[in-house]
């Protein structure tokens, strides 16, 4: 039985929200899984990604394939980076202490760039927000040129 690590399409029509699923080869997009390893919703900026790590890392090791956009994603959260180091275990390269402080050293500046992302889109908002407040801006009080001022007097 030939196993993918897929997304599942959930959501209404042009609003789309993923399931990622490990899940039989010969079974339906939509239809059964064996197991389901998280969350992904291209709708939210940055896009939402929640996933069990050890779970996709451990289909991964048992030979589980992801199809393009799931090695994406899994490439993202870092599964793909943890399959990578552990090979360099298996051969000998590193010992596991090593290459599980790579890992988290990994994990956290990837989550730093993250939540700076968030932040800067929090920011965009916020600014886009005060620009559309429905306050009309003040105009500048006019000025009376000089030729005008002439006329006036005669």
């Amino acid at each position: 039985m030939a196993v993918k690590i897929r997304l599942q399409r959930r959501g209404r029509k042009k609003q789309p929200f993923y399931h990622i699923v490990v899940a039989d080869s010969r079974s339906p997009r939509d239809g059964r899984f064996i197991e389901k390893i998280g969350v992904y919703n291209p709708m939210t900026k940055p896009a939402t990604i929640e996933l069990d790590r050890d779970k996709a890392f451990e289909w991964l090791m048992n030979g589980a394939q992801p199809t393009d956009t799931a090695r994406a994603i899994l490439r993202f959260k870092g599964v793909m980076y943890k399959k990578h180091l552990q090979r360099g275990v298996r051969k000998g390269a590193l010992t596991v202490e090593e290459a599980e402080s790579k890992f988290q050293s990994w994990v956290e500046a990837k989550e730093a760039k993250i939540a700076a992302r968030v932040a800067q889109t929090q920011e965009e908002k916020r600014q886009f927000l005060s620009q559309v407040s429905g306050t009309a801006p003040i105009p500048a009080p006019e000025v009376e040129s000089g030729l005008d001022a002439l006329m006036e007097e005669e």
